[in-house]
């Protein structure tokens, strides 16, 4: 049980503050265990970082894509994702998008944190193809959509459009983004 709350706790840490910036204070702070009852459970702050990393992930994850899996069709589905991106983002660790995160910090200077994020870039793009190419055999999705294409431009729009928000300092490129993806997804993508 211990290792779970550190993770759950380390998660808000990283995922705040980022691995350079956080210190083993910090994660003494947010834990209220010393530097021995964090590392009897993980071997280094990279370790840790990794698995923080891991937890934000699966929750981002779980909540973009809730109920997706019961809309009737793969297109309402996606729109469905599109919606929870915009509408949920409280419900994720606090922070922000672990994945635009990690991303950006780590493309240079973590190696480990990196390899972390591109694995969670491709789960992302992994989980979304067989959504967009089950919707194609149903009839759903026209048969000329290239379902890495399209998975490539909802995650790119999507985090694009959280990257300026965030750097705006509100949320209205994250609309503009998910707007555009929602007539998209109507226009250009669902079968007539």
């Amino acid at each position: 049980m211990t290792r779970q709350r550190i993770l759950v706790l380390a998660a808000t840490v990283f995922n705040q503050k980022g691995f350079a910036g956080t210190a083993l204070s910090d994660l003494m702070e947010a834990t209220g265990l010393e530097k021995g009852g964090i590392y009897r459970h993980f071997e280094s702050k990279q370790a840790l970082a990794e698995a923080a990393f891991d937890h934000a992930w699966k929750i981002a994850m779980d909540v973009r894509f809730e109920g997706t899996e019961t809309e009737a069709n793969a297109v309402d589905g996606l729109r469905l994702l599109v919606r929870n991106f915009r509408e949920r983002r409280p419900e994720l660790v606090p922070g922000g998008c672990p994945l635009l995160n990690t991303a950006t910090e780590a493309d240079d200077g973590n190696p480990g944190l990196r390899e972390k994020a591109v694995g969670a870039l491709n789960y992302w793009l992994d989980r979304l193809k067989p959504v967009i190419e089950i919707g194609k055999e149903r009839g759903e999705i026209r048969a000329d959509v290239d379902s890495a294409k399209l998975a490539t431009l909802i995650v790119s729009t999507l985090e694009g459009g959280l990257m300026v928000s965030l750097l705006q300092r509100n949320n209205a490129a994250v609309g503009v983004a998910c707007d555009h993806l929602e007539e998209y997804l109507e226009a250009e993508v669902r079968a007539k």
